[in-house]
């Protein structure tokens, strides 16, 4: 029986938390934003990064479909019996940034360019009474 959820890894999104967030970072000299949060920017180089908490709505900007199983560090505890193939997308968070992320839905009929999505925190794996959860983007339905 799981007892408590934690996050895969720290500062990646707020939890746990009712709203949950993608935690990013901007600079503010040169005012790019990236994700996930680094101690300095990409772009010009500055320590001055700022912890910004990201749109949780986007567009999917890409998207294509993994029908094959994870390796370290990114499986989650599936066998090849028990595994399904799912989503990666490219999502745009309300012109704000860009982000890959793992899709809800791995349907290519019912996965669409510039199709609206959200923010979800899903189950990634257990270890003892621990839920390990992740983030994925679930399409918005009739949008």
């Amino acid at each position: 029986m799981v007892s408590t959820s934690v996050p895969f890894a720290e500062d990646v999104f707020t939890w746990p938390s009712d709203n949950p967030q993608l935690i990013g970072c901007s600079c503010p000299e040169c005012k790019a934003v990236f994700f996930p949060m680094q101690p300095s920017c990409g772009v010009c180089g500055s320590l001055a990064v700022e912890r910004l908490l990201l749109p949780t709505t986007g567009t999917i900007w890409a998207w294509t479909t993994q029908d094959f199983l994870p390796k370290a560090p990114y499986a989650g505890g599936e066998t090849p019996e028990t595994f399904k193939g799912f989503g990666v997308g490219v999502i745009d968070l309300e012109g704000v940034v860009r982000i890959e992320s793992r899709l809800t839905e791995s349907d290519p009929e019912k996965l669409k360019f510039g199709g609206k999505v959200e923010l979800v925190i899903v189950p990634f794996r257990t270890e003892g009474d621990t839920e390990i959860v992740s983030f994925a983007f679930k399409p918005v339905l009739g949008v």
